[in-house]
């Protein structure tokens, strides 16, 4: 732990990240031991996806965008960013919509969507730890904070690896490549969190609006997406897989974020 927290804010971001990157493959590698998914598990699935993406949007980017410090109040960020976010998909949707046939890929416009949603969503959190190592050299224990922060967002990572990785492989997807997509979602954290690190001045005006734009964006994949696709199965399945889902979310970004 001391050899750790003795290396410079950059290179501490950059391990931080390794390690959160690593979480998502893990997740995603479970896709190799299962040639297939039944339709009930395939909705538990979904269902959670939906819980910890909707759990996740809240508590790791709309609230720090709203306790974030910035020039602009936060009741224009927040809301703003948020509004930007939700945008941002509903035109995704109209041109995934427009030009299927270029994104054959994902088997799906769902599954295109997830996936978008899942990596746009990274960043800001790559970003947001990258920060938080650069702010903590001179502060009593904020380099120890800006570890936990890593953690909590690399055990959050492993069921969004699933959550990618196993639609993708139901609608005919080889496992390499279920698996390839899904760790790509994650690996976006590294460069975010070294850019973060590097330039944290020049990040930290526009960290409030990246938060909430993230959050929007997730919560239309989710409204759009992901509770419609469970919900025409079993719903008690389902509306369990959410509420878990949600749950477990809820638990890891309050005892490690």
């Amino acid at each position: 732990m001391q050899w750790f927290l003795s290396l410079g804010p950059v290179w501490q971001a950059l391990l931080a990240s390794l390690i959160m990157y690593a979480m998502t493959a893990l997740g995603a590698s479970f896709v190799f031991f299962s040639k297939k998914v039944n339709h009930t598990l395939l909705t538990a699935l979904t269902g959670a996806a939906a819980g910890i993406m909707i759990a996740a949007g809240f508590f790791s980017l709309l609230l720090p965008a709203i306790e974030y410090e910035s020039s602009v109040p936060a009741y224009v960020t927040a809301p703003l960013g948020f509004l930007l976010g939700g945008a941002f998909v509903i035109l995704c949707d109209f041109v995934l919509s427009r030009t299927q046939t270029r994104f054959r890929g994902f088997g799906d416009k769902k599954n295109a969507l997830l996936f978008f949603a899942v990596t746009l969503h990274n960043i800001p959190e790559g970003m947001a730890v990258g920060v938080a190592f650069a702010v903590a050299p001179g502060v009593e224990g904020a380099a120890l904070s800006a570890l936990f922060l890593a953690i909590g967002i690399a055990i959050q990572n492993f069921p969004e690896g699933m959550c990618v990785a196993f639609p993708l492989r139901m609608k005919g997807m080889t496992p390499l490549r279920s698996f390839l997509f899904s760790q790509g979602s994650g690996a976006v954290e590294i460069p975010a969190c070294v850019l973060g690190a590097v330039a944290a001045t020049f990040i930290m005006g526009l960290m409030p609006w990246a938060l909430s734009f993230s959050a929007g964006a997730m919560l239309a994949v989710v409204c759009s997406e992901l509770i419609p696709e469970c919900f025409s199965g079993n719903k008690t399945v389902a509306s369990a897989g959410i509420v878990l889902g949600f749950c477990v979310m809820t638990v890891l970004d309050l005892a490690l974020g």
